[in-house]
C-alpha cells in the first residue's frame, strides 16, 4: 500500500507469477530454435524498452498514438455518459498518458470511482499512479504489476456495479489471430453480464505510411527492436552482439500486418547460459520480433459479437486510420 484514507485509496499489487519457475525463457527456446527464428514480443519490455515505447509514441511518423489521441479528446465524454460510472481496468496502461483524458471523463460524472492499471513495469505504474492520485479527487487506484494473462486470471472483484476493461493502442495488433481470440475469451471470462469492452485497433492503410511508422527517420524504432537482445542478455546471460544486428521492418500486403525484424550482419553463435541454449545464426538472417497486424472495423466487430461482445458503437478519425470500439457483454441467448 503506497498510502490509503477513508475515502479513496492507492494501492500497488504484485501479482503471483502463476506460470511455473521451470518454464521460464522456454519461450525463447522454442523461438530461437525454430525455422524462421522468433522471440516473443514481451520481450521488448525491460525497463529501458519501456522507456523507448513512449519515446516512439511521440515520433512524427508514428500516427497511431496521436490519431488515438484524437479519437479520445472527442469520444471520451460520451464513453463515460454510455457507461456511467464504472471501475476501469486497463490493459498495458505505460504511463497512462491518453488514458488521462478517458479518466477526466470519468471524474467529470462527480462520484467516486476506481481505476486499475496493469503494466509488466512496476516503475511507470508506481509513478503514473501517484500523478493520478492526486489529479483526480473522486479516484482509488488499484495497480497491478505483472502480464495480461495474469492480470485477467487474477482480478480482484470490482467494488463497483459496473466494469470496462480498456484495452487501447495497437496491441492487439501484436497478437496472433489464435492469441486474439484467446483474450477475448478471458476478457468475456472476467466481465460481469452488461459489463464493458473498450478496444482501440489500428485500421489497414497504404503501405507506405505503414512502413514509415517503423522505420522512423530518428532510429527510435531500430534501438528499441535491438534492445530486446539487450534485454535476452542480461535476463538470460547472453551474448548477443546488438552491433552485429540490424533493425528491418516491413508490410507483408498478404497478410496485412507489419513484420518486424532483427537481420544478422554476419554468422552468429548465440549462447543463452541460463536456458543452456546455444544457436548460430546465419549472415542475413532474421529473426522475428513483432507482427502488427492491421484490422477492418466491421470484421472486428462481427469478431468481438462471437465472444459475446456485442459492438455498442465506434468511432474512427477522419482519414480512418484508428477505431477505437466500446461492446458490452451479453447472455448467452442475445
Amino acid at each position: 500500500m503506497i498510502a490509503s484514507n477513508q475515502k479513496r485509496s492507492i494501492e500497488i499489487q504484485y501479482l503471483e507469477n502463476i506460470l511455473p519457475i521451470a518454464n521460464d525463457g522456454q519461450d525463447v527456446i522454442e523461438g530461437l530454435s525454430s525455422t524462421p527464428k522468433t522471440i516473443p514480443a514481451k520481450y521488448f519490455y525491460d525497463a529501458y524498452g519501456s522507456e523507448l515505447f513512449e519515446q516512439i509514441c511521440l515520433l512524427p511518423e508514428y500516427y497511431p498514438t496521436r490519431t488515438e489521441t484524437e479519437i479520445l479528446q472527442q469520444a471520451s465524454a460520451e464513453i463515460a455518459e454510455l457507461t456511467g460510472v464504472c471501475e476501469l481496468v486497463e490493459l498495458g496502461s505505460g504511463s497512462s498518458t491518453k488514458t488521462r483524458l478517458l479518466l477526466s471523463a470519468y471524474e467529470n460524472l462527480g462520484q467516486p470511482w476506481q481505476y486499475v492499471p496493469i503494466d509488466v513495469s512496476s516503475e511507470i505504474l508506481k509513478e503514473s499512479a501517484l500523478q493520478l492520485h492526486g489529479e483526480y479527487p473522486h479516484l482509488s487506484i488499484l495497480g497491478l504489476v505483472g502480464t495480461y494473462e495474469q492480470a485477467l486470471l487474477q482480478l480482484p472483484a470490482s467494488s463497483l456495479p459496473k466494469r470496462m476493461i480498456v484495452f487501447l493502442g495497437s496491441t492487439l495488433g501484436n497478437f496472433t489471430q489464435e492469441e486474439c481470440d484467446r483474450l477475448f475469451n478471458e476478457v468475456r471470462d472476467i466481465l460481469q453480464v452488461g459489463d464493458y469492452f473498450l478496444l482501440g485497433i489500428d485500421l489497414q492503410k497504404p503501405k507506405e505510411i505503414l512502413e514509415k511508422a517503423y522505420n522512423d527517420s530518428q532510429g527510435v524504432t531500430a534501438k528499441f527492436n535491438l534492445n530486446m537482445l539487450s534485454h535476452l542478455n542480461q535476463r538470460y546471460e547472453g551474448n548477443f552482439d546488438l552491433d552485429s544486428f540490424q533493425h528491418h521492418a516491413i508490410y507483408n500486403q498478404n497478410e496485412q500486418q507489419i513484420e518486424m525484424y532483427l537481420r544478422a550482419k554476419q554468422v552468429q553463435r548465440i549462447q543463452l547460459k541460463k536456458l543452456d541454449l546455444k544457436i548460430e545464426i546465419e549472415a542475413g538472417e532474421s529473426i522475428l520480433t513483432e507482427i502488427s497486424r492491421k484490422f477492418n472495423l466491421e470484421q472486428m466487430e462481427e469478431f468481438l459479437a462471437q465472444h459475446r461482445l456485442k459492438p455498442i458503437k465506434y468511432w474512427t478519425d477522419e482519414k480512418q486510420w484508428f477505431g477505437l470500439i466500446l461492446s458490452q457483454l451479453k447472455e448467452y441467448n442475445l
